[in-house]
């Protein structure tokens, strides 16, 4: 491997730098006040409703005209938890734990739980400002700044930024992560495995969004039951030392050992990074997708993304984190990823550990692929209606990219990733904090027609009308 993708390399040692700098002392800040903020002025929706999100999963994609494709309320759900529902579940919290501590876990926890108030304002924008596309709804936070703030350089540099970390930044995160599992497991070399990946990831992009909704609405529930299953087997098999387990937790992210040692920044910096790659919330993905979903009030897709940042972080984090934990692999292990995570599996039910999380990876993370070249594609209609442009980028994603997440060392493709998370965060979040008012009189608006005795409630454009002429859907 060359120099410039190893772990050592001038490049991965340059972003680095920046990133302890960008993290420590503006990102992590941002995050949790803005956080706090949104789960005060919504009044706690994310504890208060989690019934209603429930509900709203399964319920019908509203009215529509007859012939048209739309993409329902659920599979726009799957599709955001195939971004969300992969390496960084099983990878990402291998390596905050490996590098923070224990106590990383509590910090992703704590991020999850109020970043789901911050999950619910941006995908209730989302639908707000959706717009009408030829097979679906298209949105997300470059048409809230443009059609909200009236910010068109604002808008095009998000929909630039997220095209990067998604379409670039992130798949290569997810073929390394595959890459390395195939190859512990199987021993398939990275490059060939790359080679799988790319034509197998060019195949679903082509279809574009109803192929990739069919997809994810599959893969997706039959991945993270499977693997949920086989952690909480693990957990129950190892009830006992459940209760020391929350106890490290707990300990390792208020240790008087960890303040003395100055280990606490450390601990809470990978803790909230690697929850935010995983669950995403305030990242400003979530909402291309969420945007596309056929339903009758912005409300209700602002819930159920709510409940996917739930499902993400509590439950499939949890799961790995407790068997990493269990196995007390990662005090001595040199290992970091999804191989720590493989060994701690191999520990606790055998040899078919390191298979078994070699082939669910390969179905969370590539899942993850497709999940995320759909808020790059989304993001370029933004900037141009070229069809060649849309040529260019699945080819890139689908090839390129994938091909040097096969290459790359690990370190150099997490430093990369983090670069650009930290970018389209900081822009997401000057948004949402400026136009949330919107959000929260939408969810005003819901719980009054709820209250009324309506069942499903119904937003229309003239509900709002100071700011009627920017909303184009919901007439």
């Amino acid at each position: 491997m060359i120099d410039l993708f190893s772990a050592n390399g001038w490049l991965n040692t340059s972003i680095v730098f920046v990133n302890d700098f960008v993290w420590s002392y503006i990102l992590v800040g941002c995050l949790i006040v803005c956080a706090l903020w949104f789960t005060w002025r919504t009044h706690f929706v994310q504890f208060r409703m989690v019934g209603e999100m429930v509900r709203l999963l399964g319920e019908s994609t509203g009215t529509h005209d007859k012939g048209e494709k739309h993409v329902s309320s659920f599979q726009a759900f799957a599709v955001s938890i195939a971004s969300r529902v992969g390496t960084g579940n099983l990878a990402g919290v291998a390596s905050a734990i490996a590098i923070g501590g224990p106590g990383a876990v509590f910090w992703m926890w704590i991020i999850a739980l109020l970043g789901a108030a911050t999950a619910f304002i941006e995908s209730t924008l989302a639908q707000l400002y959706k717009r009408r596309h030829a097979d679906s709804f298209i949105g997300g936070p470059a048409y809230y700044i443009l059609h909200g703030m009236h910010c068109k350089w604002m808008a095009k540099l998000f929909a630039v930024l997220i095209t990067l970390t998604f379409c670039m930044a992130y798949i290569s995160i997810q073929s390394n992560t595959i890459c390395g599992a195939m190859d512990k497991a199987f021993s398939i070399a990275p490059i060939w495995m790359g080679v799988v990946l790319a034509v197998l990831s060019l195949v679903i992009v082509f279809g574009g969004i109803q192929r990739i909704a069919k997809v994810s609405s599959i893969l997706v529930p039959l991945m993270a039951v499977g693997y949920v299953l086989l952690a909480l087997v693990i957990i129950i098999m190892n009830i006992q030392l459940i209760p020391s387990v929350f106890r490290l937790i707990i300990e390792n992210a208020f240790g008087f050992e960890q303040i003395a040692g100055g280990g606490l920044g450390a601990t809470m910096m990978n803790g909230i990074k690697r929850g935010l790659f995983s669950n995403e919330a305030g990242e400003g993905s979530a909402p291309n997708v969420a945007a596309t979903a056929s339903t009758t009030h912005p409300v209700k897709q602002g819930l159920i993304q709510s409940l996917g940042v739930f499902t993400d972080t509590l439950l499939v984090c949890s799961c790995t984190a407790f068997v990493i934990i269990i196995s007390g692999l990662y005090v001595n292990s040199t290992d970091s990823g999804i191989k720590l995570t493989q060994i701690a599996l191999e520990s606790e039910v055998g040899t078919a550990g390191p298979i078994f999380i070699a082939i669910a990876i390969f179905f969370f993370a590539f899942s993850s692929i497709i999940g995320n070249y759909y808020y790059g594609e989304a993001n370029v209609r933004f900037l141009t209606q070229n069809p060649s442009a849309i040529l260019v980028l699945r080819v890139i994603t689908g090839g390129v990219m994938v091909m040097f997440g096969a290459i790359a060392s690990l370190d150099l493709v997490w430093s990369i990733g983090d670069f650009f998370m930290a970018l389209i965060t900081i822009c997401n979040l000057i948004a949402i904090l400026t136009l949330g008012k919107y959000a929260f009189r939408l969810l005003d608006n819901y719980r009054q027609q709820k209250c009324a005795g309506i069942k499903s409630p119904v937003f229309k454009r003239d509900m709002m009308p100071d700011i009627e002429k920017d909303i184009e859907c919901w007439g």
